[in-house]
């Protein structure tokens, strides 16, 4: 194993020259660096912290050390979702003590000068980072969004390691920061699909859902699609892929940043896979878990909503007609002011739509104890919603999805998938 390469700064901090949080936290990124043999640390641009949202009270009692001992972040950091919407504290079912430390939890954050966004989509914001940028961002929809469609290089930080790596500014030079980490493992070969089907977002979820089975923690390559492709299409597929698997960078042939030409990312000889409409339509069943025509619930916006898919969803819901189930919109704060402004939001209410800010629906108690089976068109909503919230799931297309919700009962336009 080579020895870890450290600067003078580094030695400093190591010695106490910023501060006991600093020098703790840079502790923790040395021995990640050691753990992944990197040769060096590397100096992040920004961070993006996972760790606000409350598990327990080690993370609590993490965070809250930090403080004591004058931590402060020492490259801009934004924060993912809390346990909480802060907006409407009556929303999340809670114990009076667990909202109370996931409020402090979340204050705690903000004290050592993390931004308050609470979105798992910090891309949505105003900043985001260049291409070739190095940051320390966790989240696993965040983390392959800015590798793949941003062209950043971040590897996955989770807990802890997120805000020491804020901290610091340093991360080890390993894993997804490394050229040679991100080429292609895996072609998924999708030429044989419809257009009109690869223009649903839903089914770049499922298709990402069979990439993260397929690739597990490697890096799959699309070819075969249209350069049209969207960033809300490229969100689906990258937040069900590290859902599904572990991935922390995809490639889209002609489309993503680093992938101008296949050869560009792949090496010669990787496995190929043929996607057709079949496989689509198996996955699209695999993450429906309901049984039976009825639904009690719609659920969009996981990773958060966007401006665009409020526009569409104001589109769907121009015509005046209701929700004939209970539906929640999930998105940050800084998209929501926009949604506000433009009017899309008031659409949404008008028909009957809640909006949640700084958390999830399919992470924290907000869908009524009642709700049996719930729709969505999100794969990572579908993946762990069973599990964390204990409801089963419709999987459909935005428009499948508004439409089964203003009848109470599943609408599928079968000739979508069918192709």
């Amino acid at each position: 194993m080579a020895d870890l390469e450290l600067s003078e700064e580094d030695e400093a901090v190591l010695a106490g020259a910023r501060g006991e949080a600093a020098r703790l936290c840079l502790r923790m990124v040395v021995a990640l660096a050691r753990v992944r043999a990197a040769p060096r640390l590397l100096t992040v641009r920004s961070a993006h912290v996972d760790g606000c949202l409350y598990h327990g009270q080690a993370g609590l009692d993490f965070v809250e050390r930090l403080g004591e001992l004058a931590g402060r972040v020492a490259v801009p950091t934004t924060l993912n979702v809390g346990s909480l919407d802060l907006r409407h504290p009556d929303l999340v079912r809670a114990e009076p003590e667990t909202a109370a430390a996931a409020r402090r939890q979340m204050a705690a954050y903000t004290a050592l000068g993390c931004t308050p966004t609470w979105t798992c989509a910090p891309y949505q914001l105003t900043h985001r980072p260049a291409f070739g940028t190095h940051v320390a961002w966790a989240e696993s929809n965040a983390i392959v969004f800015a590798n793949s469609v941003l062209g950043a290089r971040t590897d996955r930080y989770g807990d802890f390691l997120d805000i020491a790596a804020a901290i610091t500014g340093r991360v080890p030079d390993a894993g997804l920061h490394r050229d040679e980490n991100r080429r292609a493992t895996i072609r998924l070969d999708c030429a044989g699909l419809s257009p009109r089907l690869l223009t649903e977002d839903a089914a770049w979820g499922v298709l990402g859902h069979l990439a993260g089975r397929l690739a597990g923690s490697g890096v799959p390559v699309v070819t075969g699609v249209s350069s049209d492709v969207t960033e809300d299409q490229l969100k689906a597929f990258g937040a069900a892929a590290a859902s599904s698997g572990g991935v922390g960078l995809f490639h889209v042939a002609g489309v993503t940043p680093e992938a101008h030409t296949l050869e560009a990312v792949a090496p010669q000889g990787i496995p190929a896979h043929v996607v057709d409409a079949a496989q689509l339509r198996a996955v699209r069943d695999e993450l429906t878990t309901a049984r039976g025509p009825a639904i009690d619930a719609l659920c969009l916006g996981t990773p958060h909503f966007s401006l665009t898919e409020f526009a569409r969803l104001a589109g769907l819901l121009g015509d005046g007609a209701p929700f004939r189930v209970r539906a929640y919109v999930t998105t940050s704060r800084a998209v929501l002011a926009e949604a506000e402004r433009l009017g899309y939001a008031e659409t949404v209410r008008a028909a009957g739509g809640r909006i949640v800010v700084d958390t999830c629906t399919y992470l924290t108690p907000i869908v009524e104890q009642d709700v049996r089976t719930a729709m969505t068109n999100s794969g990572k909503w579908a993946w762990y919603a069973p599990g964390n919230i204990g409801v089963a799931v419709v999987f459909g297309s935005l428009a499948e999805c508004v439409a089964s919700a203003r009848a109470g009962r599943v609408v599928r336009d079968e000739a979508l998938w069918a192709s």
